[in-house]
């Protein structure tokens, strides 16, 4: 397997947490991988085979060819149909927005076609990310594109994405009553931002923050044993860390890493 970041132009810095490749051959026996929130969302393009998602009721169906994910509130499963080859944009938690005509509600838990989201300009840029020789070209193409997007009226709105950081910086961290205070803002006002803006509230992005710190200790093993972990991570006891934990993940703290994660891990290794 080859996992690739790339760094975004300095114009999309302040959108764009990363681009990222994932190419990988046929398995015979493909294992279903566990994506878990992490705040951002995606717009990903198959250029190999496609991907299967399963959901909770037994189902399941293939995703498109290219989509973007808004944000997820609990884990997803998806296993390959084949040869592997993805090119991702990844955007920080308020990056999206400035993009989209739509409201970024409607992507949550959902991998919606780029065509939906973007029309004509979306089936354009599907035909030309997929048929590029290599990923640097498909990079190029992306950024093309969402620079292409941004006009005076599409900006980060600035006590957003303060709040973001503030949340990400605490891990997670840090209450809503305690985050308003902090960045002098109305509590109401900061949650309709949130809402409008990222797709979830501040209480669930530091969830999410912490969940993310979480795992990157346990992956790290920087920690003695899940009591220590709960309460470093701000959890109120291990029973509260655990319940957190399934809740996201749908496993224990024990077992996440003795599975067969791969893309779960590459995604929590990115800074």
């Amino acid at each position: 397997m080859n996992y690739q970041v790339y760094t975004p132009s300095q114009e999309l810095q302040p959108f764009v947490k990363c681009f990222w490749s994932l190419d990988d051959e046929k398995s015979d026996e493909p294992v279903k991988q566990r994506v878990l929130p992490d705040g951002c969302m995606e717009m990903i393009f198959h250029y190999g085979d496609l991907y299967r998602q399963y959901f909770e009721d037994g189902s399941s169906k293939i995703q498109p060819r290219s989509f973007v994910f808004g944000q997820i509130t609990k884990y997803i499963e998806i296993a390959p149909t084949g040869i592997s080859g993805i090119i991702s944009a990844r955007f920080l938690p308020d990056g999206l927005t400035p993009f989209l005509d739509i409201p970024v509600s409607v992507l949550e838990n959902k991998a919606v076609s780029i065509d939906d989201v973007f029309k004509h300009e979306g089936e354009k840029l599907e035909e030309q990310v997929i048929g590029a020789s290599d990923n640097e070209e498909r990079i190029k193409l992306l950024e093309t594109f969402l620079l292409s997007k941004l006009t005076q009226s599409r900006t980060i709105d600035a006590i957003t994405k303060s709040c973001v950081e503030v949340i990400f910086q605490s891990q997670g961290q840090i209450g809503v009553v305690e985050l308003a205070g902090k960045m002098n803002i109305n509590r109401r006002n900061m949650e309709r931002k949130f809402t409008s803006l990222i797709g979830i509230s501040p209480k669930q992005l530091a969830r999410v923050a912490r969940l993310q710190a979480t795992l990157k200790m346990l992956e790290q093993k920087k920690f003695t044993n899940l009591t220590s972990l709960a309460y470093e991570n701000g959890y109120y006891d291990q029973a509260h860390f655990i319940k957190d934990f399934k809740e996201f993940t749908g496993i224990s703290p024990k077992s996440f890493f003795s599975d067969n994660l791969k893309l779960s891990a590459l995604f929590t290794a990115t800074e």
